[in-house]
């Protein structure tokens, strides 16, 4: 997968933050003390909703591939212009193809979807043109990319900004569109390593 560098225009989108520093570097014990298994354990505690990032990579494949990865740190940021924020471990493909492609899309998912959730959250997995192959969606209008069928809210994304924050980059992307599938529906959530339905 082809990687943006830094201080280039890639398809419209200029990337204005450093590169990520060395993974030798990244490994560096925190200063106050708080260690990895501390710090993973205080914030499963924090209970966060689920989506899954979506895009369309038009260069793998004749006809390009979809791309998808599960996500509980999204947010938004902004209602004035409407901003939301994604954060995506450095060097995923999710990431690479982020670098290149300006535009995206979330799917927030409802408790029905978990194995949506966690077939696109599982390490080595296989071609994700085969995990969606049997997932119901639409071609956002927008991006190209897939917008899930019963999710309870859907956005299309144009990206503002990356900034590299540790292990991981923040991605800050206007939103462009938004629907609701399934309004109704309860959302899916993650508390403590696992994925929870309200009760």
């Amino acid at each position: 997968m082809r990687r943006a560098r830094a201080g280039t225009s890639v398809r419209g989108v200029l990337t204005t933050t450093p590169a990520p520093p060395p993974a030798s570097d990244l490994a560096i014990p925190h200063a106050e003390g708080v260690s990895n298994d501390e710090f993973r354990a205080a914030m499963s505690r924090l209970a966060a909703g689920v989506v899954l990032v979506t895009a369309h990579d038009p260069d793998d494949g004749p006809r390009g591939e979809d791309v998808g990865m599960t996500a509980t740190a999204f947010m938004s940021v902004s209602l004035d212009p409407p901003l939301v924020l994604v954060s995506l471990r450095n060097g995923s493909r999710m990431d690479d193809l982020l670098g290149e492609v300006p535009v995206w899309a979330v799917s927030v998912l409802s408790e029905s979807q978990r194995h949506v959730a966690g077939r696109f959250a599982m390490k080595g997995r296989v071609s994700d043109r085969l995990l969606f192959a049997d997932i119901p969606y639409t071609r956002g209008e927008e991006s190209g990319a897939p917008l899930v069928g019963g999710a309870l809210a859907t956005l299309e994304c144009r990206t503002e900004s990356r900034v590299v924050a540790g292990d991981h980059t923040l991605v800050i992307g206007r939103v462009l569109t938004a629907s609701f599938p399934s309004p109704e529906g309860a959302p899916l959530t993650y508390f403590k390593g696992k994925y929870r339905h309200l009760s």
